[in-house]
């Protein structure tokens, strides 16, 4: 009878124990890390998305139909599709199918990449919480100072047929309520989705980060109905976004920007100074745009150089597995047997079952120069190079 050994474990690649592994790359740090993997937890999260949303919907129907029975069915629709600031229950409904998008590829990723789900989030396998609000107090100044200068430049002509103002809205205060405590969430799920899970696919089949960040973007874009102006805003966003999550290894600076963003958008819609629903934009509305998420970057790269700097986690191959053939304590000493343990350093006693002494495996050799790192070392930072991806990256 001839005994194969166990298969060995899957390589790591080679950034993983060496430099450590970026945001984009962080699924070759979970329990399964197939090249299938991706694509499972995507068709897993759109189905979960699917039902979710239909649920949310069928609720938002009943709700406009039992305020206005004889309503007409394309204001219904109307009122399904938009942000009305005059209707906190249906802008909150509205929100909400944004949101679950977060909880669907939440759930989805733990069952197919299985646990260390933090990874989601940065490299620290968790959410920095400090770091976000550090980012996110960085972001309101930013955007104070800007809109403070915008509003010293000529006013645009509006025509303001959609504007609220807050007196002639009796549910201003409920609208309000709703954007401060739906909005987060809502840009928190977006960010997980399209910086997260779309930026940790593609480095998953494509090492190099430019891959990961500026692939994403389409998708991004076309999930916003503005015009063209409106849709360079947005990828200038997009790309922004995926850099800050690249080079700081998480999340947090994105989702601050996103939240910051998207809070101060509804706010001026919710107190009657900008229309939630328009599609079109200015240039100088684009201007204003890049400036804001230049100045930002600026400060959280300064930020973060101040900080401790670390952005990717090393981790520590497995060793080496010994394999030793079964053998039975019988006359004569051991011979192949059926199912026993090896005995190391004890004479065989027939009748008597052998004891497993066996010596421990080593591990595995240090790099030298550098400390043997723990499994899953949440590793220092380093300086960006010319080349983002690395000498290692450039072998491949």
């Amino acid at each position: 009878m001839t005994y194969a050994p166990p298969p060995a474990p899957r390589p790591l690649p080679a950034d993983a124990t060496g430099p450590g592994l970026a945001f984009h790359r962080l699924v070759f740090a979970r329990q399964r890390r197939g090249w299938w993997t991706p694509l499972v937890t995507g068709v897993f999260g759109v189905v979960l998305f699917l039902i979710l949303t239909t649920l949310i919907g069928v609720v938002m129907a009943i709700v406009s139909f039992a305020s206005d029975p004889n309503g007409d069915p394309y204001v219904i629709i109307d009122q399904l599709t938009s942000f009305d600031m005059r209707n906190p229950t249906m802008l909150a409904l509205i929100l909400g199918s944004i949101i679950v998008m977060w909880p669907c590829y939440l759930l989805a990723s733990f069952v197919v990449n299985g646990k260390r789900v933090g990874l989601m989030s940065s490299v620290a396998g968790r959410l920095r919480w400090r770091w976000m609000l550090l980012c996110a107090a960085a972001a309101i100044a930013v955007y104070l100072v800007i809109t403070a200068l915008t509003y010293l430049l000529p006013a645009e002509e509006s025509s303001g047929a959609n504007l609220v103002a807050p007196e002639d809205n009796p549910a201003f205060v409920g609208t309000l309520l709703v954007i401060l405590l739906l909005v987060p969430f809502q840009a928190a799920a977006e960010e997980y989705v399209f910086r997260g899970y779309l930026m940790q696919s593609v480095g998953r089949w494509l090492k190099h980060p430019a891959w990961a960040i500026l692939l994403p973007v389409p998708l991004f874009v076309i999930g916003h109905l503005y015009d063209w102006i409106g849709q360079a805003s947005v990828a200038v966003f997009a790309i922004a976004a995926g850099w800050l999550t690249w080079r700081t290894g998480g999340l947090e600076a994105a989702i601050s920007l996103h939240v910051v963003n998207n809070i101060v958008a509804f706010g001026f819609s919710a107190f009657g100074l900008s229309d939630a629903n328009a599609t079109e934009t200015s240039i100088m509305s684009l201007v204003s745009s890049i400036v804001m998420i230049g100045v930002y970057s600026a400060v959280v790269e300064l930020l973060w150089r101040r900080g401790d700097g670390r952005r990717t986690l090393r981790l520590t191959p497995a060793p080496e597995p010994v394999y030793a053939p079964p053998v039975y304590a019988g006359y004569g000493g051991p011979v192949p047997g059926y199912g026993q343990p090896p005995v190391y350093g004890q004479p065989p006693v027939y009748g008597q079952p052998p004891v497993n002494s066996a010596p421990p495996v080593p591990s595995a050799p240090a790099q030298a120069g550098t400390p043997a790192p723990r499994w899953g070392e949440y590793a220092p930072g380093q300086e960006p190079t010319a080349d983002p991806a690395g000498p290692d990256e450039r072998r491949d």
